[in-house]
């Protein structure tokens, strides 16, 4: 059985990269790339794809909008491709396996479309409108850890024991004790899921782990500095130093 692919992504190189994973594989064929969840929409309406790759964040529409809209009962298969980390790590522990994460990865994609034959053999939906909604809830509310890639390997690191975070360009350096880890994630997107009321954002590339801090210095009006529990001292902007004691006083 040979299906038919549709790629949704506004990243001209994520969809570059899904059109070349799948045009490797047997037995699959992609049958159109859409740019946001407006052209889905039309798509849609002119074809019939077994399977839809469906980033989450996309401008305009998300990806759990146009299902809202399109409604669970006429939507293809649908896999959700998303940046994020953490909700690979989530979706691991509950054997959700309609998540890939960017960049997605050849075995992983591979494993993914065994499971979408079986459910397009069956003419079953992989997860129904309401079951994906619940399970993107539990995601956010369980994450625990991270999942980042480092060559062939994968490592999980717990969030709790991050200490600091340094912005790297596209990555964000993340410390733990005598070891760092480059995670595939910019400090703005860590800054808007980690818990707001454990990691400050203390400066734009600096982001701590509050109960990793022992003292705060104020140098001047503009800027200040953290010294953690390891003798590490970090620089703080004005509004980082608003931010931590705005916290510290809760």
């Amino acid at each position: 059985m040979k299906l038919r692919a549709l790629i949704a992504d506004d990243e001209p190189l994520a969809r570059e990269r899904m059109r070349f994973l799948l045009s490797r594989l047997d037995g699959v064929e992609v049958a159109g790339e859409c740019r946001n969840g407006r052209e889905v929409l039309q798509e849609l309406k002119q074809n019939r794809p077994d399977v839809l790759f469906l980033d989450i964040q996309m401008p305009g529409m998300s990806g759990l909008e146009l299902m809202e809209q399109i409604g669970p009962a006429q939507m293809p298969v649908t896999v959700f491709v998303t940046a994020h980390h953490h909700y690979a790590v989530q979706a691991f522990e509950v054997h959700a396996l309609d998540y890939l994460t960017k960049p997605v990865e050849a075995e992983r994609l591979q494993a993914t479309l065994v499971r979408v034959r079986e459910r397009v053999a069956s003419q079953t939906a992989l997860l129904t409108q309401e079951q994906m909604k619940s399970v993107l809830a539990g995601l956010e509310r369980g994450r625990r850890r991270l999942l980042v890639h480092n060559g062939v390997s994968d490592s999980f690191v717990n969030i709790d024991e991050i200490e600091w975070i340094e912005a790297a360009d596209y990555y964000a350096c993340l410390h733990v004790g005598r070891k760092s880890f480059m995670l595939r994630e910019t400090i703005k997107q860590l800054a808007k899921t980690l818990d707001p009321r454990k990691f400050v954002r203390i400066h734009r590339s600096v982001i701590v782990n509050v109960d990793q801090v022992s003292e705060i210095f104020r140098e001047g009006q503009s800027e200040g500095a953290v010294v953690l529990k390891t003798g590490h001292r970090l620089r703080m902007s004005k509004t980082g130093l608003q931010s931590l004691l705005a916290l510290t006083r809760h």
